[in-house]
């Protein structure tokens, strides 16, 4: 398998297969072209128990496989909004947290699961649901990135804040918890909420330089009501 990541403002992720039976699985509707010769799948992969976890993260119960059935055949994959794609090959990686929205496509040796938060606080307030994605397993995965890609290696110990919309996916030996900011004029003048994320090195951490949420509500207020 070969990839391809095409365009700027809204990649595309065009895979190309060299031999039949190579495949790989995508939430839904994510699909843009394809050529001949590639067998379409809609499943509940990992079964039922991963799939209902799945609709708790914003995925859709069911994924898409989708398997070359001939040799050199390719399949492309758009990202929803202007930003990046982003590979990681998971097989030097010890598996990633990743917000709801960031998963786009992957390998069938990639596994994905719901990723409870170990403090009812974090999932209740951090801004992205209570629940999280686990990702783990071989090979590559395709992460879905709003506006640019910022990637901090944290040391051991070394702590970053973060606004919980601009996280993207931070590797399994990193910490997550939620704290309030500090201050009452900081809550309600700051304009960053209540609540920061707090991650924990060491580890890698992948961020985003758009908050696609916060982007939406800006337009949203200058849509007219009745």
């Amino acid at each position: 398998m070969k990839y391809e990541l095409i365009g700027n403002v809204m990649p595309v992720l065009e895979v190309s297969f060299d031999n039949r039976g190579e495949s790989m699985f995508t939430q839904s509707g994510a699909m843009s072209w394809m050529s001949d010769n590639i067998k379409m799948d809609s499943n509940m992969k990992g079964g039922i128990g991963r799939s209902l976890g799945r609709l708790f993260t914003g995925e859709s119960l069911f994924m898409t496989t989708y398997t070359a059935e001939a040799d050199n055949t390719m399949i492309a994959f758009a990202s929803t909004v202007p930003g990046e794609i982003m590979n990681v090959n998971l097989d030097s990686s010890p598996g990633l947290i990743a917000q709801k929205d960031a998963f786009l496509c992957a390998e069938p040796s990639v596994q994905l699961k719901v990723a409870f938060s170990k403090k009812f606080s974090a999932g209740l307030f951090g801004g992205e649901g209570f629940i999280l994605q686990d990702i783990s397993g071989s090979g590559n995965v395709f992460l879905e990135i709003d506006g640019n890609k910022v990637v901090k290696e944290l040391e051991a110990g070394e702590v970053l804040k973060v606004d919980t919309g601009n996280i993207v996916a931070f590797e399994k030996t990193c910490s997550y918890s939620v704290e309030t900011v500090k201050g009452v004029k900081n809550i309600f003048f700051g304009g960053e909420g209540l609540f920061i994320t707090r991650i924990v090195g060491p580890g890698k951490v992948i961020l985003q330089t758009q908050n696609f949420n916060e982007f939406a509500m800006k337009i949203a207020s200058f849509i007219p009501s009745k």
